[in-house]
């Protein structure tokens, strides 16, 4: 890598503008931007393409289809992590949290049995430096499983853990309100018959009752101790926002309603959404969409949630929506957004002395296609 870099003839999008500039770029971070072409001979030209922040993925399960392409099919976990970070890197995304599944949903899943293979191949990958994106760790805890506090006491100490979401997937509860939509939703993606279905419904209502209020209280205590950044999952009413802000929860996953969003705004929590939301026109669970989030000016963060590539074609569709939120608004929210939430305050835009995590991205249609990624001055795409 060259001790000094310069982009010239960019659409530079910075957190308030849009504008064609250059950038000089030293030590991994930006040292200068300015507005007009560079006339220096080694400057690089890129043909007058968006130049945006590295996007900050706060929440993705992408991994776990690589550990396991098809049903009863373990593929090797480091090929698998360095292939989930191959489509991170493609779609823009510099700086990744991993959410990893602590507690099992699925009647006949095993994603419990796979924590440490998976939490061991990012790790060792990474520090192998055989990674292009940086990944850190997202703790989804699912509270309506018995083992999940016992689990997360061992995971929680491991120092690429910065985010830990708390939720409850029972029925009747948040996502699934209607008991009708989680027996479509759980028969449907876990092909079970009505028998099967009939007694995991009340063994995970059981378990909910049992465990879900005692182990949130238990592992919000321990994350804000540890100063992690926490998140609520699935707020459908405003009393679930009250009890995530009286937890001191600084983030809502995934608001099921409108009203849900409004309280986590008036309560100062950024609300997080997925962008195959906007990509598809809104919820395929049926809840509100992100971009009427959007309109109503209730949206801070997005998330390519189950879809890595979501991210970057999100943002631009927003900012070519009706709504109040122009192109650089929308960066934000893939962007500077998600990285303070998590507390990180040294990327996430085009500024002096943040890191030079950069994407080139070309529009085509209305879509963005990533033409090159830089992660801290080096190109690694």
């Amino acid at each position: 890598m060259p001790a000094e870099q310069i982009l010239s003839n960019a659409q530079l999008v910075t957190a308030d503008r849009v504008f064609l500039g250059s950038l000089v770029l030293r030590d991994g971070v930006i040292v200068d931007l300015a507005e007009g072409r560079s006339q220096l001979p080694q400057a690089q030209d890129v043909g007058g393409d968006f130049l945006l922040p590295g996007l900050v993925e706060l929440h993705t399960d992408n991994l776990e289809k690589h550990m396991t392409p098809r049903p009863g099919v373990d593929w090797p976990s480091t090929s698998a992590v360095l292939s989930h970070d191959a489509q991170i890197i493609a779609a823009g995304i510099t700086t990744v949290f991993d959410a990893v599944s602590i507690g099992d949903v699925n009647p006949k899943g095993n994603r419990m049995q796979k924590l440490p293979a998976m939490l061991n191949a990012i790790a060792s990958a990474q520090e192998a430096g055989l990674t292009r994106a940086e990944h850190r760790l997202h703790l989804r805890c699912e509270l309506c499983h018995p083992d999940t506090l016992s689990v997360f006491r061992d995971l929680v100490e491991n120092p690429l853990v910065q985010l830990v979401s708390v939720m409850d997937h029972s029925p009747g509860q948040r996502q699934f309100v209607l008991q009708s939509k989680y027996r479509e939703y759980y028969m449907g993606k876990y092909h079970l018959d009505e028998a099967t279905m009939d007694a995991f419904v009340v063994l995970q209502m059981a378990n909910s009752k049992t465990y879900s209020d005692r182990y949130r209280a238990a592992i919000v205590e321990h994350c804000l101790a540890r100063g992690l950044s926490v998140a609520s999952h699935d707020d459908a009413t405003l009393a679930h926002v009250e009890e995530s802000a009286r937890y001191g929860m600084n983030i809502a996953e995934f608001p099921t309603t409108l009203e849900a969003a409004r309280g986590c705004r008036q309560l100062g929590m950024k609300v997080l959404m997925g962008a195959p939301n906007v990509v598809r026109g809104g919820s395929h669970s049926g809840n509100v969409a992100a971009a009427g989030l959007a309109a109503e000016g209730l949206l801070d963060i997005l998330s390519s949630d189950y879809y890595p590539a979501s991210l970057l074609p999100a943002a631009f569709a927003l900012a070519a929506q009706d709504n109040d939120c122009d192109l650089p608004q929308a960066i934000q929210m893939i962007s500077l957004a998600p990285a303070h939430a998590a507390g990180l305050r040294d990327r996430g835009e085009i500024a002096l002395g943040l890191r030079a995590d950069l994407v080139q991205a070309r529009a085509q249609g209305g879509l963005p296609v990533v033409q090159q990624v830089w992660r801290q001055a080096k190109r690694v795409f």
